[in-house]
């Protein structure tokens, strides 16, 4: 068995970084999930990033989030949910 050359992962110089998110909306045909990350400041928030996958990386982003979670309880004690927001989220065009 050989071993796997690493593989180079390149970020474009004008990529603006991180984003806050403190919601999410998901929805998914037979081929994609597509995840909306949003950052909600009342009263009014933007949609922070979209992100487009199908549905077997699906399962290993939330297998690996799963994990993550675990760890970081184990580490830091347990994370209390936060509360879902009180009223349905719409986008405005």
């Amino acid at each position: 068995m050989s071993n796997p050359t690493p593989q180079e992962i390149k970020i474009q110089d004008n990529f603006p970084g991180g984003e806050y998110a403190n919601a999410m909306q998901v929805s998914h045909n037979k081929e994609e999930f597509i995840l909306t990350f949003l950052n909600i400041l009342p009263p009014s928030g933007r949609v922070a990033g979209k992100i487009i996958t199908n549905p077997g990386h699906m399962k290993r982003m939330v297998a690996a989030l799963k994990e993550n979670l675990e760890k970081y309880e184990t580490q830091f004690g347990k994370i209390e949910e936060a509360q879902a927001p009180e009223k349905e989220l719409g986008f405005k065009g």
